[in-house]
């Protein structure tokens, strides 16, 4: 039976971009500028990359089905490159390609990297995405916003919440990524905002503000991985994140088969989560991390994660959100850099820009926003809508954690 792959692959390089509304440049603009940091992060040439993976959700935006524009824009060394995508989770889709091949032993260093231009578009939210004439099944004739307020009613009726204690609970979500993400040079959005303009802020799909809404962005992020003896051999000693786990899973129908699932929670993140922690060895996920970075495309869709990664109990993420459980300065924080609330959802990019934040919080390099020593942290993407999706869930850190 596989054991998995914890510990057997080392991060030794990650670049992230300027997120933002970046019409100043093109996609392989956005891509040269996270390469070119991971690079230099790593401290290797690009010759000793054997293989890469990227990630670009939207292919008709950008570059094409080929990987070929990404390796004549890094000017790769002739080596495969292989474009993946797999809806909001493409990004981790990429990470998980570069690592798989590191520890299989195929490759000695690879390239995970991922990005996307949607602020082009001039669409609020993203674009129609074309995937044949079974379309309808993943993408439904229904507004994204309107579709996770439908899980907000979903939790609400399953757990008595009140309108007023939903829209607290979700409006602290919103405060606190404001809160971080105004202490990040790199966010899409850098402005504190006061839980008053939250709460009243005009309604979008009920419960849901206009803050409780992420908007897309412009933006790519990058990981070099290799084995953890070649990372020593490369000087870095202690100074490298080792992969614990890294698993995803997709739905296979059922939530919108039949009633046996109520639509408040999400199948996917239970099984990638319960898998990802048999892969670290992780019992108690509350106590044991130390940082979460996960997918707040809409406010309620941080709270059901924090049941769905088994950190709050059924029931209880509005009581552990209020108390500031979640809180930069909190037990467990959440989206210390800013989360996607503040920096946008370039698809390919965002699995990606998570990992970027725990390694640099793990490695002590987050600035004004670093944590108090963490060893532990895990990743969380969610791709499609409530009733059909794909999650990842990824654990990273410190040798010997």
């Amino acid at each position: 039976m596989s054991a998995g792959i914890r510990d057997k692959v080392a991060i030794v390089g990650m670049g992230c971009s300027r997120f933002g509304e970046r019409f100043d440049c093109d996609l392989e603009d956005l891509l040269v500028e996270a390469f070119d940091e991971a690079i230099a992060d790593a401290g290797i040439e690009r010759t000793r990359i054997d293989a890469a993976w990227c990630g670009i959700a939207v292919p008709e935006l950008s570059l094409g089905l080929s990987g070929t524009p990404v390796s004549v824009a890094l000017r790769l060394p002739n080596i495969a490159v292989t474009r993946v995508e797999n809806m909001c989770a493409t990004g981790t889709e990429a990470l998980r390609g570069a690592a798989y091949a590191v520890a299989a032993g195929a490759c000695d260093v690879a390239l995970a990297i991922g990005g996307e231009k949607l602020k082009d578009t001039g669409f609020g939210g993203l674009p129609d995405i074309g995937m044949g004439p079974k379309n309808d099944l993943f993408w439904p004739q229904i507004s994204a916003p309107g579709a996770f307020a439908q899980l907000a009613s979903a939790y609400q009726a399953k757990h008595g919440v009140s309108r007023d204690d939903i829209k607290r609970a979700i409006g602290h979500v919103s405060w606190k990524s404001h809160q971080n993400g105004a202490l990040n040079a790199k966010a899409h959005l850098r402005k504190a905002v006061e839980m008053d303009t939250i709460l009243n802020s005009p309604i979008i799909a009920e419960p849901l503000g206009l803050f409780d809404c992420c908007g897309v962005s412009d933006g790519a992020a990058c990981a070099i991985v290799t084995t953890p003896e070649i990372a020593r051999s490369l000087g870095r000693s202690g100074a490298f994140v080792t992969i614990k786990a890294l698993q995803l899973a997709n739905s296979n129908g059922r939530e919108a088969s039949h009633r046996s699932w109520d639509g408040s929670y999400f199948v996917t993140t239970r099984e990638a989560a319960r898998r990802a922690y048999a892969e670290a060895g992780i019992r108690e996920p509350r106590d044991e991390l130390d940082l979460l970075e996960v997918h707040d495309c809409f406010s309620i869709t941080e709270l059901a994660t924090m049941e769905d990664l088994f950190v709050s109990p059924v029931g209880g993420a509005p009581k552990d959100i209020l108390d500031g459980f979640f809180d930069r300065d909190g037990g467990l924080p959440c989206q210390s850099d800013g989360g996607l609330k503040c920096f946008g959802h370039p698809i390919g990019a965002s699995g990606l820009r998570m990992a970027y934040e725990v390694y640099n919080q793990l490695l002590g390099r987050a600035g004004p926003r670093q944590l108090s020593s963490p060893t532990l942290g895990l990743t969380h993407n969610l791709g499609g809508f409530p009733h059909q999706n794909v999650c990842a869930v990824s654990i990273l850190g410190l040798p010997g954690a």
